[in-house]
């Protein structure tokens, strides 16, 4: 704390937060907030603009009824885990498939005092055993479209966020900072988001095949050597679908 004073945590300890909302179709964060690390995760759903149509996917941290029924009236889905002292009754049973794991997949309404006051419509709840670790789990969601073993895939998808933290702690350098201004802090944050966006922006234009990491190694060594890309990273020419076009403004006018 006392090297990090404006980063409150603790008494005696600083933490930051970087609350990411990451594109599973690309591994691409679309929103990063950085915050100090007394600021619960579920408030970064306050600063979101809900997507009509899109799927949110979420772990426990951010069940907070009221904000899941702003993002159903803005025409977003949700999925989520239930939490254990959630109460509710069910309404409809759909039949289900054992063997690929759904145990249920039920339509409920909310009993609890403040929740199904600040989630007055009909959710989905399923219940999934994993085969691989038997761990039942619960999920929620608003989408009632869906099949059951879409739901379970897609929350399992969302062990690419933490993945996406992995590897930005481990490659870019985050490990120990190079101030301690809070200023200094986020600008490295921001940088390290931009070399990894950066990096998977490369990728998929170049149809590269190896890892980000081995990207990241060939792109620091050849930082300064006028050599391009796909000749860097090994990528044939070909693959390049002709010549782009220069985006490159003009810095004087005449």
């Amino acid at each position: 704390m006392s090297v990090f004073p404006w980063a409150y945590f603790r008494t005696a300890k600083s933490a930051i937060k970087m609350h990411t909302l990451l594109d599973l179709r690309g591994s691409i964060p679309s929103f990063i907030h950085i915050s100090d690390g007394k600021l619960h995760d579920v408030n970064a759903l306050d600063m979101l603009i809900p997507e009509a149509g899109a799927i949110y996917v979420m772990d426990r941290a951010y069940v907070d009824f009221e904000r899941l029924h702003a993002l159903h009236r803005a025409g977003a889905f949700f999925v989520t885990r239930a939490k254990s002292n959630m109460v509710a009754h069910r309404v409809y049973s759909k039949s289900s498939d054992r063997q690929s794991g759904i145990i249920c997949d039920q339509t409920i309404t909310l009993d609890g005092y403040r929740s199904c006051r600040n989630y007055p419509e009909q959710l989905r709840r399923i219940r999934y055993k994993d085969a691989e670790t038997g761990r039942a789990l619960v999920f929620l969601t608003n989408n009632h479209i869906l099949p059951a073993v879409t739901i379970c895939t897609l929350y399992k998808n969302r062990w690419k966020v933490e993945l996406f933290f992995k590897w930005v702690k481990q490659h870019l350098r985050i490990k120990r900072f190079f101030g301690t201004s809070e200023n200094a802090v986020k600008t490295q944050l921001w940088i390290a988001i931009s070399v990894y966006v950066l990096v998977v922006i490369v990728h998929r234009q170049l149809k590269v095949t190896t890892s980000l990491y081995t990207s990241l190694q060939v792109l620091s060594v050849a930082l300064f050597e006028k050599i391009p890309l796909d000749q860097a990273l090994g990528v044939e020419a070909n693959q390049n679908c002709g010549p782009q076009p220069d985006k490159q403004l003009n810095l004087f006018a005449f």
